[in-house]
């Protein structure tokens, strides 16, 4: 098998590279941006797959999938992510990708799922497709939004609290109210997510 890992985190790249290497791929390329992964099917194509991370820079949510299927029609590409809802995983197979794989999945699960793409079928993941969507803002109070957009720019709750004028306890109610609310593990994810969706 010949792959191509398109993140732009060098340790979850290299992490799931050599976890594919492990699981039996003989040839793994990689590539930190999208530019990147263009150039590489370019110069060394076709892959026999192509892993583009959903969040890296160039992707611009799906457009990134768009562009390199227009650009290499016939080349299997699917999306991996750690932040896509199942929304977007739904709309990536919609647009033409082989699979979306959760980086969540354990290290079997991601060899098995690379593996049965790369033999050209699809992977969807059926029990993440089924999960409900993470609220749109309007699912949050003004409070909740406000502490969520001084994560977002990287505040400390200490800072949050000042900010607003709040106890630093109240705050930590918020973030534990406002990461349930919108699915989050924890504030880091939550500041992805945010991101992810465009809310600030």
């Amino acid at each position: 098998m010949k792959l191509l890992i398109a993140d732009d985190h060098d340790l979850v790249r290299d992490a799931i590279a050599a976890l594919l290497r492990t699981g039996g791929c003989e040839e793994v390329a990689v590539a930190g941006n999208l530019s990147e992964a263009l150039d590489q099917v370019a110069a060394e194509g076709p892959f026999d797959l192509v892993l583009l991370d959903y969040d890296m820079p160039g992707m611009d949510g799906l457009n990134g999938l768009t562009q390199m299927k227009q650009q290499y029609p016939d080349q299997a590409v699917a999306i991996i992510s750690g932040v896509a809802r199942p929304a977007a995983a739904r709309e990536a197979l919609d647009e033409g990708a082989i699979g979306f794989v959760p980086k969540a999945l354990p290290a079997r699960s991601i060899i098995g799922a690379v593996t049965l793409m790369a033999s050209g079928s699809v992977f969807a993941p059926f029990d993440f497709l089924k999960q409900d969507d993470a609220p749109t803002m309007g699912g949050l109070s003004p409070r909740e939004t406000e502490v969520l957009r001084g994560i977002c720019a990287g505040r400390t709750n200490k800072e949050i609290a000042r900010e607003m004028d709040l106890q630093e306890v109240t705050v930590k109610l918020h973030v534990r109210t406002l990461t349930r609310k919108i699915g989050a593990r924890n504030r880091t994810h939550a500041a992805m997510i945010a991101r992810e969706h465009h809310w600030f």
